[in-house]
């Protein structure tokens, strides 16, 4: 049997369109765009696309819903221009290439506009052909992709009933959300059973689990965090669940103490974007899942990726090679707040 190795990422493809403007303008009123920017984006792209430019060597692939239009142009080079697998994205005749549009203040402040076009077409019924012999199943972000966030008789929801079905065919799977407003969970927890990895923010980890990850005041303490990792691993989880935030990450995993690690120290000046920043911290926990890494390596290499990304406007330009980042964190030193 041949050994099982790579990451096969599904889910959001979209365009990103990065503006910095010179201020959040009143209705009506005229706003200046200093810089614009185009990229990547995505959980999919993104994973996969930092992964490559890190030059790990494993083998990539993805699967998802694009337009047949110039921006659905766009992504499939930048697949092709990494070396990505990209038989299983098809091309939508009747939908545009998800796009969003960041408006980024002075103050680092971003706003959001989105169009998921092309993406609310992926179903289950994309992946009857995937069987590949990729190690890690990659899926986000739920709350994004219409017909795998609708409600299943048997599974609870599509997106569960995909990821059971990944499962069986031998895949380790991973899921990834998105950061949105308003009660959730029926839409997420059918899903937690058929995972191995769970990688999330703070804020979406708190409205999952009801427990307090953050208030006006500040991030919460650790003990809070670990309380909503537990929370999350009694879900049927069977591997690790990773909860991020700007000031550091808590690790937990089945049978084994888990872990906080605080986020390196990078002043003002080092940090050009945040965009796919926990899309770049994301990929540094499936990598290091990958290769088997313990809990504390692993996130102090996400922490380095999501550092590298912070550099750059948008989600890909921040990467460099893995033995680079590897060196910049064994002299990196921790942002204790």
């Amino acid at each position: 049997m041949t050994a099982r190795s790579g990451i096969l990422a599904a889910g959001t493809l979209l365009v990103d369109y990065v503006q910095r403007i010179s201020h959040w303008p009143a209705q009506g009123w005229l706003a200046e765009i200093q810089h614009s920017d185009k990229g990547s984006g995505g959980a999919a792209p993104n994973v996969l696309l930092t992964l490559a430019r890190m030059e790990t060597g494993l083998p990539l692939a993805c699967v998802g819903c694009v337009g047949n239009d110039g921006e659905g142009d766009y992504l499939l080079h930048l697949l092709d221009a990494h070396q990505v697998d990209r038989r299983f994205v098809q091309r939508s005749a009747d939908r545009i290439t998800g796009m969003t549009q960041v408006m980024t203040t002075p103050d680092g402040q971003r706003t959001f506009f989105h169009a998921r076009g092309a993406n609310t077409q992926l179903d289950v019924a994309h992946f009857s052909e995937v069987n590949t012999d990729h190690r890690i199943f990659h899926l986000g972000y739920l709350l994004l992709l219409d017909e795998l966030d609708r409600a299943d008789a048997e599974y609870g929801t599509r997106s569960a009933r995909l990821l059971a079905q990944m499962q069986q065919r031998g895949y380790l799977t991973s899921l990834d959300l998105v950061s949105r407003a308003g009660e959730y969970r029926t839409q997420v927890l059918p899903a937690l059973r058929w995972l191995d990895f769970l990688v999330i923010n703070e804020l979406e980890a708190q409205s999952l689990t009801g427990i307090t990850l953050r208030t006006k005041q500040g991030v919460s303490p650790p003990a809070a965090f670990a309380a909503a990792g537990e929370a999350l691993l009694a879900q049927g989880i069977r591997q690790r669940v990773v909860i991020h935030a700007p000031e550091g990450a808590w690790g937990s995993e089945r049978q084994r103490d888990g872990q906080w690690q605080p986020a390196w120290r990078l002043s003002s000046e080092e940090i050009v974007g945040s965009v796919g920043a926990g899309d770049a911290f994301c990929a540094g926990i499936l990598y290091a899942s990958h290769e088997g890494w313990p809990l504390d390596d692993s996130l102090k290499f996400a922490h380095t990726c999501a550092c590298f990304n912070l550099r750059a406007a948008n989600a890909l330009d921040g990467a460099r090679p893995l033995a680079e980042m590897q060196r910049w964190m064994a002299q990196a030193i921790c942002d204790v707040r």
